[in-house]
């Protein structure tokens, strides 16, 4: 909903002060989104998709920096189409952190990734928050949640079931996968 995709069936979403439903348009292009099941355009190669989403951005100095800190000089010019799922996802998080728009809404997206580029995408994500920039990650992977966020809301059929600050949790010597189970079991 927060991203345009589905209508809300009651009630409202704003991001950025944007009215989700009336102006879907402005909210995506101020916002990087990967979502779970995404794959980039098949028949473009990484470098293509980054031009087109870093032309709609107006941004497109950073291309170079993304391919190589994605290490897509090894995918020779490859389109998306023949890459492994875990070159598509660098694909899809490099389309989504270009411009390093005021927000991102990340879906998973630490599957389908080698250990070495999850660190990777968890220190970049620790420096884009610390130069102000939101994350709302969506992840069944609890430890990577725990390692980056600050706040941690437990969804559960649909309903949020607990919203913590993770700073409490550790407080009191629990995990949020200890919470997790106590709130859905």
């Amino acid at each position: 909903m927060l991203t345009g995709q589905i209508r809300a069936t009651s009630g409202k979403a704003e991001v950025l002060g944007l009215p989700v439903e009336q102006q879907p348009l402005e909210v995506r292009s101020r916002a990087g989104i990967v979502p779970e099941q995404g794959t980039p355009p098949s028949f473009l190669t990484p470098r293509e998709v980054l031009e087109l989403v870093g032309a709609i951005r107006g941004c497109e100095i950073e291309i170079e920096w993304w391919l190589e800190f994605f290490e897509f000089e090894e995918t020779g010019g490859r389109i998306c189409r023949t890459l492994s799922r875990g070159q598509r996802q660098k694909v899809l998080l490099a389309a989504a952190f270009v411009g390093q728009p005021e927000v991102l809404f990340l879906d998973e997206p630490f599957s389908n990734l080698d250990p070495l580029v999850q660190a990777k995408v968890r220190d970049w994500l620790r420096e884009y928050v610390a130069g102000g920039g939101t994350v709302f990650l969506n992840t069944h992977m609890l430890e990577n949640a725990e390692r980056l966020c600050n706040r941690a809301a437990i969804i559960h059929r649909g309903r949020i079931r607990s919203l913590i600050e993770l700073e409490h949790l550790r407080s009191q010597g629990t995990t949020l996968e200890a919470l997790f189970h106590e709130m859905v079991a």
